[in-house]
């Protein structure tokens, strides 16, 4: 298994609880952005640079995942490109994405995009929570312990 994170809209504290579980694990990890993003010294995980531009960094996390490799992201178009490759997908918040209801999460995240377009507020996502990190780690111990 190999985790690669969608970086350029991670937040701090996921990375903090990704590099932990790898150096715990060995479980190489990967996060690609079109930023440099900063990595400890370690063999098992690195920074990929991809330059700037829409889907750049999802398109190489798509190109480079396996079967059974985790991804990290909150994209769902890519959750859904990574799932039909029988890869795993978690968003910041520690929910794993299913192949079973993905298509419908992408079709209410396709309404929920019209409905913005159209010109009407939605409010955007709650803020990050100390029990979203939580459930985020939790999920990532869960994975890996059974990888």
């Amino acid at each position: 298994m190999q985790i690669w994170v969608d970086a350029d809209a991670c937040p701090s504290v996921i990375r903090e609880v990704l590099v932990k579980a790898s150096q715990r694990t060995l479980v190489p990890l990967t996060f690609v952005a079109n930023q440099h993003i900063s990595v400890p010294h370690n063999e098992h995980i690195t920074s990929l640079q991809v330059s700037a531009g829409f889907d750049v960094a999802d398109d190489e996390i798509v190109k480079r995942c396996n079967a059974n490799d985790l991804v990290i992201t909150d994209d769902i178009p890519l959750a859904a490109e990574i799932l039909a490759k029988d890869g795993l997908a978690v968003n910041f918040r520690g929910q794993a994405y299913d192949k079973a209801t993905i298509k419908a999460t992408l079709t209410m995240r396709d309404f929920m995009d019209q409905i913005r377009a159209s010109g009407e507020r939605t409010g955007g996502p709650k803020s990050f929570s100390a029990k979203d990190k939580m459930n985020f780690a939790n999920q990532i111990d869960r994975i890996l312990a059974t990888r």
